[in-house]
């Protein structure tokens, strides 16, 4: 298998194990809200922007921009209040992190979660300086699965999207991944990989980076 030039991450779900509690605070935010769903139906919206996703379940009008914000700044303040005690990197990572730099491939994050929540992770687990480009959902005007975060990532850290590698934990992303041209990586924190078979770019799928494979990779 061939080495990438460059390696580019997903965040939530993807270096940090913390899908399963933006999932309990948006199942319960939605339903205070009104929308009476299971925790089921509302992991099946969880997706791309947080203004795209109310706008999924309740109508892309439902809302103004300004209840958008208040309601999607409170989400986030209750999640962040309940994972800090929890954030970590997933397993294997900081190796698989330290092996990338000293085999000199380019690092970056493409997500599609806010500033806040992005901020929030790189800064309180010391790793901002890992990454040679972060693009969040405030630096592109199409989600996932469009291609144009990982695309703005491979641009900024000058690799062309045939020599990246994209490690994601959805379905969403992994086809973003693709729509770019780019290979990917499934790793199954909240998904399981059969919810992947259908993209022909996923590699392998990995429950955390102490698989094996991934010395084929980043040896």
């Amino acid at each position: 298998m061939k080495i990438p030039q460059a390696i580019l991450f997903d965040l939530n779900g993807t270096m940090i194990d913390d899908m399963h509690f933006h999932l309990d605070v948006w199942h319960s935010v939605v339903n205070q809200l009104g929308a009476q769903l299971s925790r089921e139906q509302v992991k099946l919206q969880m997706y791309g922007t947080n203004p795209e996703f109310l706008g999924r379940i309740f109508g892309v009008n439902h809302f103004t921009p300004e209840q958008v914000e208040a309601i999607t700044v409170e989400k986030e303040r209750e999640y962040q209040k309940v994972y800090k005690p929890h954030l970590r990197l997933i397993n294997g990572l900081p190796q698989f992190l330290e092996r990338a730099q000293k085999n000199n491939i380019k690092m970056g994050i493409g997500s599609a979660a806010p500033p806040v929540n992005v901020d929030f992770a790189l800064d309180n687990l010391n790793i901002r300086q890992i990454f040679g480009a972060v693009v969040s959902a405030a630096g592109v005007q199409k989600s996932k699965p469009d291609p144009e975060v990982f695309l703005k990532v491979s641009l900024q850290l000058g690799v062309a999207p045939e020599n990246c590698v994209v490690f994601e934990d959805a379905p969403k992303g992994v086809e973003a991944a693709r729509n770019a041209g780019m290979k990917a990586v499934a790793i199954t924190t909240i998904h399981e990989t059969e919810d992947f078979k259908q993209y022909t770019n996923v590699l392998f799928s990995i429950k955390d980076y102490t698989d094996p494979r991934l010395t084929n990779l980043n040896p």
